[in-house]
């Protein structure tokens, strides 16, 4: 067995509408309802499942925490990426700078969620 790809993950959440709007205002993701009313934002090929702490669904991780996690994600131009935190007021917390990514080196810059999970934007060279 060989592991190909990440379909989704998973983060638990204090407040999902808060979550929401910082992933598609910030990041430009698309939010979706599945399952009647689980919630989801899209990019790509892949999504993330949100789950609200404390009515997390099952199976889930055993420790299931708001801001625990972190997380890189692929832009297209690293430059437009600030430019649209700095709109939204979100602080950039660090970059750009060099990093390696699992094909290579990028550039990253990195800011918070409203959970305060760590986000790290790339943009490959």
């Amino acid at each position: 067995m060989t592991v190909i790809g990440l379909d989704h993950l998973v983060l638990t959440v204090a407040d999902i509408e808060a979550t929401c709007d910082f992933y598609v205002k910030a990041l430009g993701m698309q939010r979706d309802t599945f399952a009647g009313e689980r919630t989801a934002l899209k990019f790509g090929t892949q999504k993330i499942n949100l789950h609200s702490a404390g009515n997390e669904f099952e199976p889930k991780a055993v420790h299931p925490t708001p801001g625990s996690g972190d997380l890189c994600f692929i832009v297209h131009n690293l430059e437009a990426a600030k430019l649209r935190l700095n709109a939204e007021g979100i602080e950039v917390l660090e970059g750009p700078v060099a990093r390696t990514g699992a094909m290579g080196q990028f550039m990253s810059i990195y800011c918070r969620d409203p959970d305060g999970n760590l986000i790290e934007l790339s943009q490959y060279e």
